[in-house]
């Protein structure tokens, strides 16, 4: 009797490349429509005008285009080479929502396969975000029961729940040149 084997099905996009592709614009997680074009394989336009056509499927709690602020402010953060130099229109933003209604909208297999990766990571993201704010709250609570005398431990816990600083990367380039040995030379015996 053969064992029945449950397949596992691999991600078609890799969880760190859709976290890495949700802002916070207008106080609410987003996704630009020119990277949910790149996940879904397709170009940006072809994705604008399915939503253009299907428009009333998306009010704008769902989808909002950028102001030029938005974006300037957006590209001048977040320095990405695929945001195209000379852009003519803005991006659209799209909430969770909109990313959900895309699915019904874009019906390529691809795109159900990565809507179902992009609500993963969304919900994944909201757990993230009510467990550290449980644990703030505890911490809170914690410290005016214990004032003074554990002062340097909750400094210390405070200090490990920030986020670490990213590490600059630093542009450029720099020359490494060879020192000269001035006054370091052998003498040579001059006739």
């Amino acid at each position: 009797m053969k064992k029945k084997t449950k397949k596992v099905q691999r991600s078609v996009v890799a969880v760190e490349r859709i976290e890495q592709a949700i802002f916070f614009i207008r106080r609410q997680k987003v996704m630009l429509s020119l990277h949910l074009a790149e996940l879904y394989h397709v170009e940006p336009r072809v994705l604008v005008q399915a939503v253009k056509r299907n428009i009333e499927r998306f009010p704008e709690d769902f989808m909002f285009q950028l102001t030029e602020e938005e974006f300037q402010n957006l590209k001048s953060q977040i320095v990405i080479s695929s945001w195209g130099g000379a852009r003519r229109a803005r991006p659209y933003a799209f909430t969770e929502q909109g990313v959900a209604m895309l699915s019904s909208v874009l019906r390529s297999k691809r795109a159900v396969q990565v809507n179902i990766e992009i609500m993963r990571t969304f919900v994944r993201l909201r757990q993230m975000f009510v467990a550290h704010k449980d644990l703030q709250r505890k911490l809170a609570a914690l410290e005016k029961k214990y004032d003074k005398q554990f002062k340097i431990v909750f400094e210390a816990i405070h200090e490990l729940m920030t986020p670490p600083e990213k590490p600059r990367t630093k542009i450029g380039f720099q020359v490494k040149e060879r020192r000269a040995a001035y006054g370091n030379q052998p003498k040579t015996n001059k006739k």
